[in-house]
């Protein structure tokens, strides 16, 4: 059993602290700060410290799904190594981890980066349950409250009427908003085109060149998921659909430019 107050350099979170997502106090670089519904802990760098969590409250620095029996009673375990808090599986379900990251119990523990990372175990009756993560950098200080600024926003990406037109048809059922949407196949593309535009030579060829000309210049530009090496065999529609989702993200394609399949 594990008398977590004892533990030196270790501090309680209540469960009534603020998300992580908002950032944390100013704190020495490296303390890491781990929370859930049920309370956390702030803990300062030091070689070998451990933070652990899971469901079962007393054996573990952070409780969590402590009433779901599919959340393992110690789920996770976090250790300063070096420079780096390492993230490791010790569960039976996978931590779901940002980027579409899965990180099973047979992986390699995973270096948490400076700032906040959201970690998901899900649970019975698609619960989903949630350890925030966030490792103080030079400055982990609060964000300065800025009411009259400009919003950030992405700018969308810029494509040429062809490119456009492909992209649209390609990712058709995700402008749509299906439950569970893929692209459409380059022969249904080229098919569909076709017969928007009879005379402009559209093939499955053609459709698949365009877009690939612009996952290479997104990629050039440093959006991730963009290329076979990064997304590795079998590479399926994942390449399409990492393409299509930052281009929903960026606003680059929405739902209105649908019309364009009516009147092209």
């Amino acid at each position: 059993m594990t008398d977590i107050s004892q533990v030196e350099g270790l501090e309680p979170l209540q469960p009534n602290h603020a998300s992580l997502a908002f950032g944390v106090p100013e704190s020495e670089p490296g303390t890491l700060y781990a929370l859930s519904v049920s309370g956390g802990v702030r803990f300062r760098p030091k070689e070998e410290r451990v933070v652990l969590f899971g469901r079962n409250r007393p054996d573990v620095h952070v409780c969590v799904g402590g009433d779901d029996r599919r959340v393992s009673r110690s789920h996770g375990r976090l250790a300063r190594r070096g420079d780096h808090w390492w993230l490791a599986n010790t569960g039976h379900l996978p931590l779901q981890l940002p980027g579409a990251r899965m990180l099973f119990p047979e992986d390699e523990a995973y270096p948490l980066d400076t700032g906040y990372t959201p970690v998901f175990i899900s649970g019975t009756a698609r619960r989903r349950h949630l350890v925030e993560l966030y490792v103080a950098g030079v400055d982990g200080r609060l964000p300065a409250p800025a009411p009259a600024a400009s919003t950030l926003k992405d700018k969308p990406w810029k494509l040429d009427a062809d490119e456009r037109l492909a992209l649209v048809c390609l990712a058709q059922r995700y402008l749509l908003h299906d439950a569970y949407p893929q692209p459409v196949s380059w022969k249904q593309v080229a098919a569909e085109l076709a017969e928007l535009r009879p005379r402009s030579g559209w093939r499955p060829k053609k459709a698949e060149h365009l877009v690939a000309g612009v996952r290479r210049r997104l990629s050039a530009a440093g959006v991730p998921g963009l290329t076979r090496e990064e997304v590795g065999e079998p590479v399926g529609n994942m390449l399409n659909h990492n393409l299509v989702t930052e281009l929903l993200r960026t606003r680059t394609l929405v739902p209105p430019d649908l019309f364009v399949l009516d009147s092209a």
